[in-house]
């Protein structure tokens, strides 16, 4: 299965590239910009056009949360009006299209894991806009999947948790929030979850024939004060913890208070189970620390 992936220089998009597949079953086609502008349908066309794929998966957003406040018009051009043009192009071209979108479609107000058929309501630009992208591509009506993830990190990137390292690294005590609470995800893991629904879409192409949402995070959830406790002491590092308020710690953007996801759709549908998120995150800091190879 010849796979296109935009977004490729992502920590999602490098996960992917180095899941552990066999060569006979997936040759991957990585892509980012400027080689692949994913709001120019005609640069799109020409790479269906140049590989041929067997499916496109979307990895690429504008996840800066809190500078997408300031740069509304490029944050939707990424994330809504990519997602269209992809989504169309894949339709026209008669192949599935593989979008990922993010927790912070929802408003955070509700103290259970949320479900794909719940009400949306997004806080932010970086929400609003991640929302505009999931509404283009069931507009565009192909075969299309959408999954939601949350609080994604990796050894590769930018995240919270290569965050939490340099800054345990350089500080004596640190302030986090104790008081949003979601569900951390190994993007190793994701990467595994998209190659699932690759492989169902390959063997089960009439079961995906019209835009269908699934969550996916790593099961329990925590808040980023507990998670960061979780990274010093698996890790060893003496920076002490401090526990701040959402009011404390102002930033642009406004963050949901709660946004698990719940992915028993996603397990009954694909017939897997879902690591617990310690359990990824020492998976995690073991690649990072040399401990364990990547994939």
């Amino acid at each position: 299965m010849k796979v296109l992936i935009t977004g490729a220089n992502g920590q999602l998009g490098q996960s992917l590239l180095v899941a552990p597949v066999s060569a006979n079953e997936f040759t991957w086609i990585p892509t980012d910009y400027p080689e692949l502008d994913i709001t120019d349908p005609s640069a799109i066309e020409h790479w269906i056009e140049k590989v041929s794929p067997d499916a496109i998966v979307n990895c690429a957003a504008y996840t800066a949360v809190d500078q997408a406040e300031k740069e509304p018009e490029k944050a939707r051009g990424i994330n809504a009006t990519g997602p269209l043009q992809l989504a169309l192009s894949a339709k026209k071209a008669g192949i599935p299209f593989i979008h990922t979108s993010t927790d912070y479609v929802f408003p955070g107000t509700s103290r259970i894991p949320y479900r794909e058929t719940d009400p949306t309501g997004p806080i932010s630009v970086y929400g609003r806009t991640k929302l505009e992208g999931e509404q283009a591509v069931i507009q565009a009506a192909g075969a299309s999947i959408i999954i939601r993830t949350s609080w994604l990190y990796s050894e590769f990137g930018k995240n919270f948790v290569l965050t939490m390292l340099r800054l345990g690294r350089e500080r004596d005590q640190l302030g986090v929030v104790m008081d949003q609470i979601g569900s951390p995800t190994y993007a190793g893991d994701l990467a595994d979850a998209l190659i699932t629904i690759l492989k169902s879409v390959r063997d089960r192409p009439e079961v995906f024939t019209s835009p269908g949402i699934y969550h996916f995070c790593n099961t329990g959830e925590v808040s980023w004060f507990d998670f960061a406790k979780e990274i010093f002491e698996y890790t060893g590092l003496s920076c002490k913890v401090m526990p701040l308020r959402t009011e404390q710690y102002p930033q642009p953007a406004t963050r949901p208070a709660y946004s698990v996801l719940d992915t028993s759709r996603y397990r009954e549908e694909f017939g897997v189970s879902i690591p617990y998120w310690k359990t990824s995150l020492v998976k995690c800091l073991d690649v990072i620390s040399g401990k364990t190879k990547q994939k």
